[in-house]
């Protein structure tokens, strides 16, 4: 056996090891409570980043966003992370159920970008609590930021 093929062997052994250790799960589906009540999935494509999908209500409407995280560990704690991305939203509701619009009857389609920063927490079985913060903007009528986006998420952890 060559030195460059060895070195190989023990290079990808190492990664594959600590990427093993460093990876609390690799899809995660729960809900996600707060302004914005409904469901989320986090799928990780690797142990650097995620792809998260949310479906939830809001304003007697419907809201979807994905969403795509990078995320670390947070403090040097272990099963502790934070995580920041960026995504997008789409969304539908009609006036009249939130003090934000008059009760005029019209319906409202909502299309932006979404920005997320967050902490979650992953325990030994599986069960992955997080917090975070999804500010938004929204570029059809009603246009503008929305920051009202803070929501706790609880989801089954599948390794």
């Amino acid at each position: 056996m060559t030195a460059r093929k060895l070195l190989f062997i023990l290079s990808y052994t190492i990664l594959t090891i600590s990427i093993s250790e460093a990876q609390e799960y690799n899809t995660g589906v729960g809900f996600r409570l707060g302004s914005y009540q409904g469901i989320t999935v986090k799928h990780f494509l690797n142990r650097g980043s995620a792809i998260e999908g949310i479906l939830a209500t809001q304003y007697n409407g419907f809201y979807i966003a994905g969403l795509y995280e990078k995320q670390q560990m947070a403090f040097d704690t272990p099963h502790l992370d934070w995580f920041y991305g960026v995504g997008g939203h789409m969304g539908s509701w009609r006036a009249g159920h939130n003090y934000h619009w008059e009760n005029n009857g019209k319906n409202y389609t909502a299309i932006g970008i979404d920005g997320i920063i967050g902490l979650e927490y992953t325990f030994d079985f599986p069960l992955n609590i997080g917090l975070d913060w999804k500010p938004a903007f929204n570029f059809t009528s009603p246009s503008g930021f929305w920051g009202d986006g803070i929501a706790f998420s609880v989801r089954y952890a599948f390794k």
